[in-house]
């Protein structure tokens, strides 16, 4: 399944649902009395409610809904850093255990919404990622098993202020609206193998990131695994696993996001994230 959360500004009224290939069955409204969020509905290890609206007609055509981020609030939203050989080669990393930052949650912004650049930066660079969605409480627990944790997967624009990205990854990956986070997830069980992914990214059409998954130095699971030792992980909570090489300010001449730019990350099996470059304003 394809869920997403969503407002329709006909009601201005937040749910969630199941996008298909007809329109988008609202599975918030047909679940208000239990469940308000897609978060909510995790947190009771209830996607199999889901599963059984399936067979709904649809509530509304696609282009009826504005997409919100998947998971609007999450508890936690970590991100690892240096995860491809090649952006490793491109930033001469040598540390071999996992690089992990944090994103705060006012840090997201949605499919089809402005990515903000903000007004004393040069250098707003793209960074296409895989994002993964926990979809049960996650405390030690082991490589083998970390995968039966995921409620699904989604896209990432891990948008970087490089000129504030100084001797630590947290301050250039928080300012308001940097974070892409959708259009929707995809559930687990649709997505085979999540180290078998073609991962893209295009800035105004021309394609600026493409690597596989499975050239991941840390993989998904293994990222799960080392997390959760240290930080139990709830329902909700997301995990951005990395960007391949060709980023912007390792290129020459440096490639940098500009108000009005579109960029867009594909990735196989999910879908297509897209924003567009929008100057902070005053």
């Amino acid at each position: 399944m394809k869920l997403a959360s969503f407002y329709r500004p006909q009601s201005d009224e937040k749910s969630y649902g199941i996008v298909t290939e007809q329109g988008v069955i609202d599975a918030g409204k047909k679940l208000s009395d239990r469940y308000l969020t897609l978060q909510s509905l995790l947190h009771d290890n209830a996607l199999d409610l889901l599963q059984e609206l399936t067979a709904c007609a649809v509530d509304y055509p696609t282009e009826d809904i504005v997409f919100l981020p998947v998971i609007e609030t999450p508890g936690k939203i970590f991100c690892v850093g240096m995860n491809y050989a090649d952006k490793r080669k491109e930033f001469e990393e040598n540390n071999n255990a996992p690089t992990l930052f944090i994103r705060f949650a006012d840090s997201l912004c949605a499919h089809k919404d402005n990515l903000i650049k903000p007004i004393s930066s040069d250098e707003f660079d793209y960074e296409g990622e895989l994002a993964v969605v926990i979809g049960r409480y996650a405390s030690e627990i082991s490589k083998e098993d970390a995968l039966d944790y995921v409620a699904g997967y989604s896209c990432f624009m891990d948008a970087t202020v490089r000129d504030m990205q100084y001797t630590w990854f947290t301050s250039g990956k928080n300012w308001l609206k940097t974070g892409g986070f959708g259009p929707w997830l995809v559930t687990r069980d649709e997505i085979g193998d999540p180290q078998a992914l073609p991962i893209e990214t295009f800035l105004n059409g021309m394609r600026v990131q493409h690597d596989t998954t499975g050239n991941m130095i840390h993989s998904v699971a293994d990222i799960i695994q080392y997390i959760s030792r240290f930080s139990p992980l709830s329902p909700g909570d997301v995990i951005i696993t990395g960007s391949p090489g060709g980023v912007g300010k390792k290129r020459t001449p440096p490639l940098f996001m500009k108000n009005g730019d579109v960029i867009e990350v594909t990735i196989g099996g999910i879908g297509t994230l897209v924003n567009q470059i929008a100057s902070q304003t005053i």
